[in-house]
């Protein structure tokens, strides 16, 4: 193969590759609870519209106060599209930060339980 499309392949492979930034309207809660995956809400949770960020998906919140790493464990009836709903587990904080437009890095997009070994099986 040519060299310089020896390096296109590489470009497209790596864009492929790079995770997904988007903007999202986010807005934040603070009722405690069980969450769509099961657990508990706490902080570091998100609840997202799962035709758009599936239960499981990991998002980096590039901008703002609440900048960090998320994981998508909720969905919500008024999460819908490019929206994410921030758990804040102090009410005052979650009704100080309203409606925002953030920038979000999609670093994982959904959980594939399938794709997880089973332990059980494992040790047989």
């Amino acid at each position: 193969m040519h060299r310089s499309a020896c390096a296109v392949l590489l470009a497209l492979a790596s864009l492929a590759a790079a995770p997904d930034t988007m903007r999202v309207r986010a807005t934040a809660y603070c009722q405690s609870g069980t969450t769509k995956s099961g657990l508990r809400t706490r902080t570091g949770v998100v609840a997202a519209d799962p035709r758009i960020l599936p239960v499981g998906s990991v998002l980096r919140i590039i901008e703002g106060v609440t900048a960090g790493v998320y994981t998508v464990l909720d969905t919500g009836a008024a999460v819908k599209g490019r929206k994410i709903d921030i758990f804040i587990p102090n009410c005052r904080s979650a009704r100080r930060f309203g409606a925002q437009t953030l920038r979000v890095r999609v670093l994982r997009r959904g959980w594939d339980p399938k794709s997880a070994p089973d332990v059980v099986t494992e040790w047989r």
